[in-house]
């Protein structure tokens, strides 16, 4: 059982974030046999395939008691990116690093010795999973999240911190000033003024996680309501679609059946808007796209050879 006081005004500084990267960490758990969802089966049998060169992030997240913190840095907010995430991972002091390996349960003699070596090469594994296997998901992914969050800010406004978190999950309930979690370890702890952050995820069934090794902000990471429908919407991106023009570009060319500005692709893919636009780009010098102003922004849609295409694959 872990045991957190709400001092004031730490009561008053609960908000909500959407941590990319906790889904990337989600994702190789769940392929890895350590979370699981019946709804996760078609993700799994979309990613089948995909052989990614990742022992070394896969032995970090074999462990059962604590999962490195430094891999999913708290978000700012709710529009924080997986590049952002990323480059935070890179700015991690090399002692934390070695720190926070150190307390994982798990053989890690394959990562180098020296920390900010290892701490270079877990980001660039984590870079591949979020690119390979959640960014071609990550519209349904950040829909779920973001349904996820209107519903218990709207909690918060009607009842406060005890009605938002009644119903989180099972392992987590309020008694008085103190916010018990059972786990399998256990800790007491004061929340300081910075509050606690909620992270709702889609890869985070059935269990629960907590974010306490200083100095980042202390975070609660949840199961995301909605999961049981998550896969019931847009198509994966067909196999030979990806391997022609990679996972990303052709997630884009689906999520193109309406048109969409840069800005809007970039907040729902997790991506910087600089990189999409370098996509949207190259997808529309092969004739794929076109562009068009609607008010005061640049719309893509498929072009009729996009169409085209689409419909030939589908």
């Amino acid at each position: 059982m872990i045991e957190l006081e709400l001092v004031s005004p730490s009561t008053h500084r609960l908000r909500f974030g959407v941590s990319p990267l906790e889904e990337a960490i989600g994702a190789v758990r769940v392929i890895l046999g350590l979370r699981g969802h019946p709804a996760y089966r078609p993700w799994l049998e979309s990613v089948a395939e995909i052989a990614l060169p990742i022992d070394e992030l896969r032995a970090v997240l074999s462990g059962r008691t604590y999962i490195t913190d430094f891999l999913s840095p708290p978000p700012e907010g709710p529009e924080t990116t997986a590049e952002a995430q990323l480059a935070e991972i890179r700015r991690t002091p090399p002692a934390q690093v070695a720190a926070e390996l150190a307390m994982v349960d798990a053989d890690l003699t394959g990562l180098p010795e020296d920390p900010a070596c290892a701490r270079d090469l877990l980001a660039d594994q984590m870079g591949l999973v979020w690119t390979e296997l959640v960014s071609p998901h990550w519209p349904r992914i950040r829909a779920t999240l973001s349904e996820d969050i209107a519903y218990r800010s709207r909690r918060l406004a009607q009842g406060g911190i005890g009605l938002a978190l009644c119903d989180l999950h099972p392992s987590v309930r309020l008694a008085g000033d103190l916010l018990l979690v059972e786990t399998r370890g256990r800790a007491r702890g004061r929340l300081d003024r910075r509050g606690l952050l909620l992270l709702p995820c889609v890869f985070a069934w059935p269990g629960v996680g907590l974010m306490l090794v200083p100095p980042w902000q202390p975070s609660l990471l949840y199961p995301a309501r909605g999961v049981a429908r998550l896969w019931t919407g847009e198509p994966v991106p067909d196999d030979r679609l990806a391997a022609a023009f990679g996972r990303t570009k052709a997630a884009l060319l689906l999520a193109l059946a309406e048109p969409a500005s840069t800005s809007e692709l970039a907040a729902r893919f997790g991506l910087a808007a600089s990189t999409v636009s370098a996509h949207l780009t190259a997808l529309r010098d092969v004739g794929l796209l076109t562009a068009g102003r609607a008010g005061h922004k640049v719309k893509y849609r498929l072009s009729d050879l996009g169409e085209s295409l689409l419909a030939g694959l589908f």
